[in-house]
């Protein structure tokens, strides 16, 4: 008997799915980890891999593609409790509402804040996706089309249809149609004559169960682009434009280079921080700016999330530390 979480229920019925528009192409299990919130992963593709998941009355293996009106039949499961999902405050519901950069077509933009993550899980009972779906006028299908880091703010594209939503996955994955820009400030003078770093990365975890990157022989390919925007005597602000989609990619390109970005406590210069933090540098430097998108109809679109204060503050007392 596999182990369940502790006050697991079992479901008593059949239960029958018809897919939606919305829900059309995407993998049965991705479906029904979506659909059945509770049931562990394990079981999902074990009822899967048994034959007991039915789409139209016959079997079907993990990677079929769903279309619009197929009936998926699943078996009872075993599903944990469901855990409640914290409401957004109203500071967070204000600030949201005022953050949307762009709303059309199917396609959101977010100026997402910083220390905010994209979506609930680790211990983080609210994220950017969960606030979304509980504000009023954003009901129905909501899905992110990709993430920032929690302390990194700036552009997050949410997708109102499943069509944007693949879209924009499929071209995020052909490293076209899709350009995105951030601005950094790192530590110290950027090396001359580099304009981009092109190295691998790999992600580790550590004995705590934090997730590290690092740069490694056998890891993904991973290039960023760098330009210089503004030189300070113990810094240097810089445009940088990731081609490749690696976590954490930014800040391990420019570490790597001997740049560490201001604020990073996971792979920044702790003693140096401390003379940025006596400028008001209270978190990460590093904002998603600026998108630059092919939409589905052909049109082009900009998209740009203004410097928020706190950074732009920093940036305005190295600029008097320099002239003074």
């Amino acid at each position: 008997m596999p182990a369940f979480p502790l006050g697991a229920v079992m479901s008593s019925k059949v239960q029958l799915f018809t897919v939606s528009e919305n829900e059309e192409g995407q993998r049965l299990d991705n479906y029904l980890v979506t659909r059945m919130k509770g049931v562990p992963k394990s079981a999902v593709y074990r009822v899967i891999r048994k034959g007991e998941v039915r789409v139209n009355k016959g079997r079907a293996k993990p990677d079929r593609r769903l279309q619009n009106g197929d009936v998926v039949r699943v078996p009872p499961l075993r599903m944990a409790d469901a855990q409640p999902v914290a409401a957004p405050g109203q500071s967070l519901v204000h600030h949201l509402q005022n953050a949307i950069l762009y709303d059309q077509g199917g396609l959101l933009v977010i100026n997402k804040p910083a220390g905010l993550a994209v979506h609930g899980g680790s211990g983080i009972s609210l994220g950017l996706i969960e606030a979304l779906r509980q504000m009023p006028g954003h009901l129905g299908f909501l899905e992110l089309i990709h993430r920032l880091d929690r302390e990194t703010s700036g552009c997050v594209m949410v997708a109102r249809k499943r069509s944007v939503l693949r879209y924009f996955q499929e071209r995020l994955r052909e490293r076209e149609g899709v350009q995105k820009a951030y601005l950094a400030l790192v530590q110290g003078s950027w090396p001359k004559n580099v304009t981009s770093v092109d190295v691998p990365l790999k992600r580790f975890l550590q004995n705590n169960d934090e997730r590290i990157v690092r740069v490694s022989a056998d890891g993904k390919p991973s290039l960023t682009r760098f330009d210089v925007l503004e030189k300070f005597a113990t810094a240097t602000l810089m445009r940088a434009h990731p081609v490749t989609g690696r976590t954490h990619q930014i800040r391990v390109h420019a570490l790597h280079k001997g740049c560490p970005l201001v604020g990073d406590e996971k792979y920044g210069d702790t003693a140096l921080d401390q003379s940025f933090r006596e400028l008001g540098s209270k978190r990460l430097f590093l904002h998603a700016e600026q998108l630059n998108l092919v939409l589905p109809d052909g049109d082009s679109l900009q998209v740009v999330a203004p410097l928020p204060d706190d950074l732009g503050e920093v940036l305005l007392k190295l600029r008097q530390s320099a002239n003074s």
